[in-house]
């Protein structure tokens, strides 16, 4: 007779899924009936986030949805988005949030590009994107959420979909590193990419960031303007706070400034999550309606994104006395990896390395390069994907061994600060000199007329590369002619002269990916 504690099955490893990690964990530890979601005046308890994510899992087994199929998820940021992620992983299915706000043809490419078999969609973008139902190959099922009622669907409803599963549901036997959900990268840069994440990234993050940088506890609560869909948005609303038994505040509508200082008053968050060009906005309201907001149940305000300006900064500090943690990561890198941290600022920089994490300054000769120099940006860590899907062109491009190339310009300087100097692809060289067009962003941002602002190179007739500033102006602001000569001086009187904008645009908005990510390439055609 075989003894079974003695067999040695090959290829078995040791069991791990973020399910249990991040809700049943806290059930266990006496939690249950602790609120973990508030979400549009409805709430939600450990409790009852198990139950239905147990019920949405068993139906999905139901629909006969299998370790390792793709569910695309489009949701607001809501209840519904976080029991159908942790629904689709407790059962080895692999959860793809994307953007709810892209025009309908960009959802072809998506579905199609992932293989998913399974769409959870809101319903008033479904009404957007049905009509291209037939070109949807892979699809087998669509799942309407429709909080409200209003329509009637021939797809399946998600409440009662959720309903027909049981509220057991047995988890599957994954490990760490598995599969566990991609994210699309946003386009900053052109075509979105599917990004592979382990079943253990979430935990990495967690750890690194989380806990060594915020010093987040089962006290806190989390709100974030970035909604879930992004990978900052995922750590902050929904992984960050579930990881250590906390509350996260969610809101399904546009993250404007008079309705996230409503939010915040009513839901006393301790930890705020934005992006620069929401601090910006949120800072241009105070300033228009004069207006302060109760801002006192926050303990400290973390951006991303993008370089935090040094003068926003300084604002909001003098406006709210609080500290802004600016911070860098990316969708490949899962969250933040380096950082600004709580009694070690400084302003413009983008702050230290994140404990767990490892960077390199090279040069393009891949050689680390010493401090104050520019070069690029590469990183190593628990939480960096284990590549693209089916893109093996850009994984040979981005990632070399442990490391991975950012495709940021950053420098060192002797106190272990980086500093931000933009993308690879748009630094400047001008006069045979590296420019960086955050630099010359930074000093326009300090303009009182200025409210946002970026900065691209522009050829000249004789393939000459000058730097051109796309300029949105503060409200009641009139760009005239006089007005771009005095911005053009008084980037003169604070860089070096062969740093100003030789030609400037007014504009009304800048392209920005719905993250907050300004699209240069977009201004760069």
């Amino acid at each position: 007779m075989i003894d079974s504690h003695a067999l040695n099955f090959v290829g078995v490893k040791e069991h791990y899924n973020a399910t249990n990690r991040f809700i049943e964990e806290n059930v266990q530890k006496g939690l249950g009936e602790k609120v973990a979601i508030y979400s549009d005046d409805k709430s939600l308890t450990y409790n009852e986030l198990l139950t239905s994510v147990n019920q949405i899992g068993d139906a999905f087994k139901k629909i006969h949805v299998e370790s390792e199929n793709r569910v695309l998820l489009l949701a607001y940021d809501s209840a519904e988005f976080i029991v159908t992620f942790y629904g689709a992983m407790k059962i080895g299915a692999v959860p793809i949030p994307v953007n709810t706000m892209l025009p309908a043809q960009d959802y072809e490419y998506l579905l199609n590009d992932s293989r998913a078999k399974v769409l959870v969609v809101e319903s008033e973008v479904w009404q957007n994107m049905k009509g291209n139902k037939e070109r949807f190959i892979y699809l087998k099922h669509v799942i309407v959420i429709d909080a409200k009622g209003t329509e009637a669907h021939e797809e399946l409803d998600f409440y009662q979909f959720l309903n027909t599963g049981s509220k057991e549901c047995q988890t599957y036997q994954s490990a760490a590193e598995d599969p566990g959900f991609w994210l699309y990268s946003s386009g900053s840069t052109g075509k979105p990419k599917g990004v592979i994440h382990q079943q253990k990234n979430m935990e990495a993050a967690l750890e690194n960031y989380a806990k060594n940088i915020l010093n987040m506890t089962e006290d806190d609560i989390t709100f974030s303007a970035s909604k879930l869909f992004f990978a900052y948005g995922l750590g902050n609303g929904m992984y960050f706070p579930l990881g250590v038994g906390g509350t996260t505040v969610l809101m399904s509508e546009r993250p404007k400034p008079d309705k996230i200082f409503e939010q915040i008053e009513k839901a006393k968050p301790t930890i705020f999550f934005g992006v620069p060009t929401l601090y910006g906005a949120m800072l241009n309201y105070v300033e228009q309606t004069g207006i302060v907001p109760d801002l006192s149940s926050i303990r400290v305000c973390v951006s991303a994104g993008e370089a935090l300006p040094a003068s926003f900064y300084n604002k909001w500090k003098e406006v709210f006395q609080l500290d802004i943690l600016d911070g860098i990561g990316s969708t490949e890198a899962l969250h933040i990896f380096l950082s600004n941290r709580i009694g070690d600022i400084q302003p413009g920089s983008t702050g230290k390395i994140v404990p767990g994490y490892e960077a390199k300054i090279l040069n393009d000769q891949s050689i680390e390069l010493g401090p104050n120099e520019v070069g690029d940006l590469v990183i190593k860590g628990e939480s960096l994907t284990g590549g693209y899907w089916c893109n093996r062109k850009e994984n040979q491009r981005k990632f070399y061994g442990e490391w991975m190339h950012t495709g940021d310009k950053y420098y060192l300087d002797e106190n272990g600060y980086f500093w931000y100097s933009g993308r690879s692809d748009d630094m400047l060289k001008v006069g045979g000199i590296w420019v960086s067009p955050i630099e010359i962003e930074n000093i326009l941002f300090q303009h009182p007329k200025v409210l946002e602002v970026a900065v691209v190179g522009k050829e000249t007739v004789n393939q000459l590369v000058y730097p051109k500033a796309y300029i949105v102006l503060k409200s009641g602001i009139e760009g005239t002619e006089m007005l771009k000569d005095e911005l053009r001086l008084y980037v003169k009187e604070h860089l070096a002269p062969y740093k100003y904008p030789r030609e400037i645009e007014f504009i009304d908005d800048l392209p920005k990916t719905a993250s907050g990510k300004i699209q240069r390439f977009r201004l760069r055609l």
